[in-house]
């Protein structure tokens, strides 16, 4: 389900598998938090609660560096920094169509429907801006920075291009992968380390239905 790429004393960061929800929902208790909460109490012995704070998610049908605070002054901290934009966040998405141009910038409003993300007009009530730079970097696999944090935000702004992401039918896509995956990694994460202030780069592997996604398009 998951596999730990940094831990320290304030911070754990995994690889999650597509698959598995970030955090318990009222239709499914199992979730990454649930299983790494267990992980960490079993591997240091602790007899009580485990803190484990969420500072970000990753959609369920989404792979990827999901990143944790073991305490509760390093999440405060991550927080602000994920509010100030401090923190980078690249993902590679394998796209059905190949976007017209090799590299450009989205730019939508958007609003949360009843599970999946809306786009709206500026005007409409709870319009937000949602923004994410893209380059294509072989076929279709893009690299997708955001800039913005919406929900279902890259999936969402890829579709309304025409580009939905492989495997995603919520958005348009005709394809189906194992285990109702979607081709949308979480691939590289940039931050500042809220203890030390050191300089953190972490990097996820990508899935093996990746690569045999992408040659499909060869």
């Amino acid at each position: 389900m998951f596999s730990v790429i940094y831990e320290d004393n304030h911070l754990i960061a995994v690889n999650k598998e597509a698959g598995i929800a970030t955090q318990p929902t009222n239709l499914q208790e199992i979730s990454l938090e649930t299983l790494l909460k267990d992980y960490l109490k079993e591997k240091y012995e602790k007899t009580g609660n485990v803190f484990l704070g969420v500072i970000h998610r990753i959609d369920k049908p989404v792979s990827g560096i999901v990143l944790f605070a073991k305490t509760s002054k390093a999440l405060s901290r991550m927080n602000a920094s994920f509010r100030n934009n401090e923190i980078e966040k690249i993902y590679l998405a394998i796209v059905e169509k190949e976007p017209p141009n090799k590299s450009g910038t989205l730019e939508h409003y958007m609003k949360q429907g009843d599970h999946r993300a809306l786009i709206c007009k500026k005007q409409d009530i709870d319009s937000k801006l949602a923004r994410l730079h893209y380059i294509t970097l072989s076929s279709h696999l893009l690299e997708v920075s955001l800039e913005t944090g919406r929900y279902h935000q890259i999936r969402a702004q890829l579709a309304a291009i025409g580009c939905p992401i492989y495997g995603d039918g919520k958005y348009g896509s005709q394809a189906n992968l194992e285990n109702g995956a979607i081709a949308l990694h979480h691939a590289k994460m940039t931050f500042i380390h809220p203890i030390t202030k050191e300089s953190k780069v972490l990097n996820a592997p990508l899935p093996h239905y990746f690569v045999i996604s992408n040659c499909s398009f060869s």
